[in-house]
């Protein structure tokens, strides 16, 4: 089927994955660059104010590990279709993100706040960190952040598509650039309170344990190449020369 002869819903459910999505990120790389919006100030004591911001930071780092593994997508596809599971995915992280950068509430104790050439040195860094995710997308054949892939895939009539295993670019450097580039991110915010201290300790935790699990899932779906890739390539930290493939 062309693309023009796609249904009106499944076109409207398309882009509103992406723009949803997208969106979604937009507004939490903001969050991460600039710090908390002050959008609603629901007059938590201190402590509650940590409870609250680690709660809503726990609630997207389960979801966003949770629905990627092999085992959760599998039992969810008695329910959903397949080939709308990962879009799926991307609406619910999208809800949760836009919760999380929409609801955190700041804490004004300050815990480092970095002045003079440390500080440019830290707003360097923060925009070193944006092109590298655009350089680690690009190296990616087919790169389908939002997961319309497989339903566009059954819209044409094809059999869904799996991405081969390559390594391309920034992967010759390390395992998982997006997540180097993510904590690039998060750690080059200049002014650190306790609740940024709160939220760049969970979200650096829930990365490392993420892409752990992440790791099991690749080396049953890759087998003896991911393997030997985890040999010579980093897995998060780039220390050593690039993997020439």
């Amino acid at each position: 089927m062309s693309r023009n002869n796609w249904p009106l819903s499944a076109r409207l459910f398309i882009a509103s994955v992406r723009l949803f999505g997208g969106g979604s990120l937009i507004l939490f790389g903001l969050f991460l660059a600039v710090g908390p919006f002050g959008l609603l100030d629901l007059g938590l004591a201190p402590g509650t104010t940590l409870v609250w911001d680690a709660a809503l930071c726990l609630a997207f780092c389960f979801q966003h590990s949770a629905m990627v593994r092999h085992g959760f997508r599998r039992r969810a596809e008695r329910i959903v279709p397949p080939h709308l599971g990962r879009a799926l995915y991307t609406l619910v992280s999208a809800v949760l993100l836009y919760a999380l950068a929409s609801l955190w509430q700041e804490s004004p104790v300050v815990v480092v706040k970095l002045e003079g050439a440390a500080r440019w040195i830290a707003r360097g860094i923060l925009v070193a960190a944006l092109p590298g995710f655009a350089w680690a997308a690009t190296a990616i054949p087919h790169f389908d952040p939002f997961g319309v892939g497989p339903i566009k895939d059954r819209l044409h009539g094809r059999e869904p598509r799996n991405l081969p295993f390559a390594i391309r670019g920034p992967y010759r450097w390390v395992r998982h650039p997006q997540y180097f580039f993510t904590l690039m991110l998060i750690w080059a915010y200049p002014d650190l309170t306790v609740d940024r201290l709160l939220l760049d300790g969970i979200l650096t935790a829930w990365i490392v344990l993420g892409t752990v699990l992440e790791e099991r899932d690749l080396v049953e779906e890759f087998g003896a190449d991911y393997a030997e890739y985890q040999r010579r390539v980093p897995m998060l930290i780039p220390h050593r020369r690039p993997w020439s493939v």
